[in-house]
């Protein structure tokens, strides 16, 4: 299970430490995409292949569905776990979620968000300050 909050370093060559906590679930790779409001999405493989079975069985006929599937899989990159629990994320991918030096990395169960961590500190108290109103709308769908 993915879930919590934790806070590294990107290092110079683009390296980022997944938590210690995480690994096991990971095995020995990972694949990193483009994710929503900034941030990259990182899956265990076997979580990434559920999630383009979905995608693959979006219409193409839809410009919105074409889209979010290059969104996806055109910015997907495959990495290997490193002996000290790291991954790469390549240049193309820190610059779409604008990641400097400090990020932040949540766990959303079936797969972990990296943010910039003043990014994420934003989001996360905007957020927050509109947690009953959020509450409110998903309370339509039983939650």
């Amino acid at each position: 299970m993915l879930i919590g909050e934790f806070r590294y370093n990107i290092d110079q060559k683009g390296r980022l430490m997944i938590p210690a906590k995480f690994r096991n679930r990971f095995g020995v790779e990972a694949i990193v995409t483009k994710g929503l409001e900034s941030c990259l999405f990182v899956f265990p493989k076997d979580e990434w292949e559920k999630v383009v079975e979905k995608i693959l069985k979006l219409p193409i006929s839809q410009a919105n569905s074409r889209a979010f599937t290059r969104l996806m899989l055109a910015g997907a990159f495959e990495t290997p776990i490193d002996s000290q629990g790291r991954i790469l994320i390549p240049e193309y991918l820190r610059n779409y979620a604008k990641l400097q030096k400090k990020v932040v990395i949540v766990g959303l169960y079936s797969r972990i968000e990296v943010w910039d961590e003043e990014i994420w500190e934003k989001y996360r108290k905007e957020s927050e300050s509109q947690a009953q109103e959020i509450a409110e709308k998903l309370s339509d769908l039983g939650i």
